[in-house]
């Protein structure tokens, strides 16, 4: 609530951030929320120019919401690529950026690039504070086989450009395990906020849309510059 109670304050930064050059960008929610949690997200793409697609998947309650194989979710990327005729960037809170990984991953000829908020990206399931929620809510055990080999996928050198957004004082994921793997198209950036705050937060947004409004196939690491300076905190 504190995060979006402060969103007006950085109108100034939100509305000086690129303009979108209209490509299809899909949002995933986290666990257990529905597309209503991504709402100011998405609006507030739409007014920067995107085309905003929600996932329209009900409530992200893993395999029950995207199929056993993420059958359903591929499916939807299918259809908006389809639409659209053109890549779709990605942006995916927690679970919903778990996901958006794993998309980039299996089918990286529709992917644009990949943006992740406070997402389990690396490390064991259990090290978040919810994954007994996570498998009351979804039946499926994260010490299971499966799980592991779809942890080692998603944590494995991204093969599109992608950003991982992360904050210390997450409280849900433990930071370093929402750390991509680096490499010469993949980058990790903190923040300051909550894990359930990310996507209302007036700083994270500003990242998104600076990140979205590169030109396709010129990805860049961000730097901060200027102003930028004073709000993002150091990465060591």
């Amino acid at each position: 609530m504190f995060e979006i109670a402060t969103l007006p304050l950085s109108s100034p930064l939100l509305y000086s951030a690129p303009r979108g050059d209209g490509h299809p960008v899909m949002v995933l929610p986290g666990f257990m929320a529905s597309g209503r949690s991504t709402r100011i997200l998405r609006r507030y793409l739409d007014r920067l120019g995107y085309d905003t697609y929600c996932w329209d998947l009900g409530r992200n309650l893993g395999p029950r919401a995207v199929g056993v194989d993420g059958e359903h979710l591929i499916d939807k990327l299918h259809q908006v690529h389809e639409e659209t005729g053109q890549k779709v960037s990605l942006v995916g809170w927690s679970l919903g950026g778990s996901m958006s990984a794993q998309l980039g991953q299996r089918v990286p000829e529709k992917v644009r690039q990949v943006i992740t908020l406070g997402s389990p990206l690396r490390g064991r399931a259990q090290s978040t504070t919810v994954w007994r929620v996570y498998e009351a809510a979804t039946g499926e055990r994260v010490s299971s086989d499966k799980v592991r080999e779809q942890m080692a996928e998603i944590a494995s050198a991204p093969k599109v450009p992608t950003t991982a957004v992360y904050s210390k004082a997450d409280g849900v994921v433990p930071w370093q395990n929402c750390c991509v793997t680096e490499s010469d198209h993949s980058e990790n950036l903190p923040v300051y906020g909550s894990h359930c705050g990310l996507g209302v937060n007036g700083t994270v947004l500003y990242l998104i849309a600076n990140r979205l409004g590169q030109p396709e196939g010129e990805w860049e690491p961000f730097e901060a510059k200027g102003i930028e300076n004073t709000i993002f905190p150091s990465k060591n």
